[in-house]
């Protein structure tokens, strides 16, 4: 009982992160905090207006800080608890930082009811790159694998 006790402290952290963005005019109505050994490393609300960034949701920005917190770009054995469930975008971050669980709130149908629908991504990913709205071209492939192979020889190369 103790854990889950825990765990809606967590989400009630978040949730309070998206209303106070609303209440403070901050921005959009999420909130996400990032836990690791029952600690919280990092929080943040969605900052895409106030920052004119719109890479800036409250998860990723969460991710950002608890990355600089931590040094590391590696959040394996932390916990992201999130008002809303995550968009694509944060979705990708979330796995790409190795974060181990999500706990969200509302869900992305709650979030598609007030203006905020991720749906159209959902459906242009399971197109064909051919099919899709935003027109995708490759161009100079060749020059481009140059940085790729300088990679794999690279004394700094870190697998991720």
């Amino acid at each position: 009982m103790k854990d889950q006790e825990q765990h809606e402290e967590f989400m009630r952290m978040a949730i309070a992160l998206s209303e106070q963005n609303v209440k403070e005019n901050i921005g959009g109505p999420f909130g996400a905090v990032v836990v690791k050994d029952g600690k919280v490393i990092a929080k943040s609300g969605n900052k895409v207006t106030t920052t004119n960034d719109p890479t800036a949701h409250a998860e990723v920005s969460a991710i950002r800080l608890a990355c600089t917190e931590l040094g590391t770009f590696d959040l394996n054995g932390c916990v992201i608890y999130t008002s809303c469930e995550p968009c694509p975008m944060c979705l990708g971050a979330i796995y790409w930082s190795r974060i181990g669980m999500i706990y969200y709130g509302n869900t992305k149908a709650d979030a598609g009811k007030i203006g905020f629908d991720d749906k159209f991504i959902y459906d242009e990913l399971d197109k064909p790159m051919n099919n899709r709205s935003l027109p995708i071209l490759q161009l100079l492939r060749d020059e481009a694998s140059e940085a790729f192979k300088l990679w794999e020889k690279s004394p700094m190369k870190i697998d991720y």
